[in-house]
């Protein structure tokens, strides 16, 4: 029987594409107000910065989704003054807060788990400070009882020591420990290399079909009754 699961949070308890896309949009718009950088050119600027961050801090690890320095490097290459930075990232976190929403079902799915009596986990490639936030912005925060972020074990899914970290936490065995995500290459992979059993949130029509069978879940509040 399952006693505990795990989440993942971006595009799985809310639409990140989504909200990141206004968020984005933002960004461009300071970058032509206050950089002078034409829209057309701001996401391959971007891009790049992305790109000698990853080189820099080797790729697996969650400062490679550090916003604030990835900032700081483009205006670096822009020949801008840094103080931009930390105004470039509040704008975009600021802005994607605004437009995010749970994903359908996502809440009542929660409640459901912890009104069973399951313990609730959430396993996330990112810093903690931002997923906190964004947590207690969509109000499911007090339904958690613990968080793995690839800030606290320096690795990124689906790596072994990240998994490790989860089934640690969720404090059962791998057979009882359920871990949910949208990534077949990260969610689903490393919970099946774990032992865990995985759910693949994927709320699009069209899928790909996976290397070995798994549940899969269009909407979150499916997840009590084919689970549990």
């Amino acid at each position: 029987m399952i006693q505990t699961v795990i989440f993942d949070i971006d595009n799985t308890l809310y639409d990140y594409d989504a909200a990141h896309a206004v968020a984005f949009q933002a960004l461009t718009e300071y970058a032509r107000r206050e950089l002078g950088v034409r829209p057309e050119e701001f996401p391959a600027l971007h891009q790049a910065a992305n790109t000698v961050l990853k080189t820099r801090t080797g790729g697996n690890c969650a400062a490679i989704h550090n916003r604030l320095i990835r900032y700081q490097i483009l205006l670096e290459d822009l020949g801008q003054p840094i103080f931009h930075a930390p105004r470039m990232e509040r704008l975009y976190w600021n802005t994607l807060l605004d437009a995010a929403s749970p994903s359908p079902g996502a809440l009542s799915c929660l409640t459901q788990l912890k009104e069973a009596g399951k313990r609730l986990g959430l396993g996330t490639d990112m810093t903690a400070d931002w997923q906190y936030v964004k947590l207690e912005r969509l109000g499911m925060l007090p339904l958690f009882d613990f968080m793995v972020t690839s800030e606290e074990v320096t690795d990124e899914k689906p790596g072994e020591k990240f998994f490790r970290l989860c089934l640690e936490k969720a404090n059962c065995s791998a057979a009882q420990c359920a871990f949910v995500g949208d990534s077949l290459k990260k969610d689903v992979i490393g919970a099946q290399r774990a032992g865990m059993r995985p759910v693949w949130y994927h709320p699009q029509e069209d899928a790909p079909e996976p290397a070995e069978p798994v549940l899969r879940i269009r909407r979150l509040d499916e997840l009590h009754a084919r689970l549990l």
